[in-house]
């Protein structure tokens, strides 16, 4: 007995401590939870409060902001048109020249300017929080300001790459091959594709409160793959599927029918129902959850 209870102090003394466990400071807890990324919550509230400062502005205000973004959509085009036509003819040239789609959306989104697929996303938010009357009009009547200044700009810009010699003639014919690509597909493929473009751009709208750095990044890599993939845009497609009804290559009812309205139908679809809806469940039900578990700790507690 006397010779195993050294044997068994020795084993005890080998077994290595494990190691304890350091308190972070305060500044060193403060500098982890800046390190976070924001929770979805945050970024609905951040976005929602956005769509409410929106709401409250003046309609001739909100009219003359959406009329800017239509004229500044008309750089995609322009840009779309000269890499196309300094890139050699080859299966990658779509590839180099949609990187031209990003240029309006990087002048819009950056410069604050109203685009409608973007008031699509944030007054939908208050509208599913408040579940309110006067906002739902008020929503639409935004809504309906943004559009038509939006067109109105889209349209004045087509007008001018139309009938003014902008740019070199040679690159004439890259705005005809861009602009055609806008017709010659059925309704609802064209509808379809106007969902997935409605759905990107919405989630772009997503990502940007908390990419800070990486916004304009955010921006190129959403709006290239919409140009990319051929995802019509209402306020950006508009801009060459107008040039070719200026130019007599298209008619105005073709525009009406075959572009306008499907892209209108599928981007606000896409938006709204996608995004808008799903991210706002996510939002809504987790914060049930929450709530119904902290009823349910703290009746438990008062119970014990």
């Amino acid at each position: 007995m006397s010779q195993d209870a050294p044997k068994k102090s020795s084993n005890a003394q080998s077994v290595p401590e494990a190691p304890q466990k350091q308190a972070l400071d305060s500044n060193e807890k403060r500098d982890a939870r800046r390190r976070e990324a924001p929770s979805a919550a945050v970024v609905y509230e951040a976005i929602r409060a956005e769509a409410e400062s929106e709401l409250s502005r003046p309609l001739l205000g909100l009219g003359w902001s959406a009329l800017a973004a239509g004229l500044s959509m008309g750089f995609s085009l322009i840009s779309q048109a000269l890499l196309y036509s300094y890139t050699p003819d080859a299966q990658w040239t779509p590839i180099i020249s949609s990187f031209g789609y990003s240029i309006g959306f990087l002048f819009v989104i950056l410069g604050r300017q109203q685009l409608f697929t973007e008031n699509t996303l944030t007054p939908v938010l208050e509208v599913f929080r408040v579940k309110n009357l006067k906002v739902v009009i008020n929503t639409l009547k935004l809504w309906i300001v943004v559009l038509l200044c939006n067109m109105v700009g889209v349209a004045i810009f087509a007008f001018a790459l139309s009938y003014f010699d902008v740019l070199d003639p040679k690159i004439d014919e890259a705005l005809k091959t861009i602009s055609t690509r806008e017709y010659g597909h059925p309704f609802g493929t064209v509808f379809v594709r106007a969902i997935f473009a409605g759905w990107l751009v919405a989630l772009m709208l997503w990502l940007l409160p908390f990419a800070e750095s990486a916004r304009v990044g955010v921006i190129i890599l959403v709006s290239y793959v919409i140009g990319l993939a051929h995802f019509p845009h209402i306020i950006a497609g508009s801009v060459s599927a107008l040039y070719a009804v200026f130019n007599s290559s298209h008619s105005f009812s073709e525009f009406l029918t075959g572009f306008f309205t499907p892209t209108l139908l599928g981007n606000t679809i896409g938006g709204v129902m996608m995004v808008a809806a799903v991210n706002y469940a996510q939002v809504a039900y987790s914060s049930n959850n929450n709530g119904n578990g902290q009823k349910r700790n703290g009746k438990s507690g008062s119970e014990r």
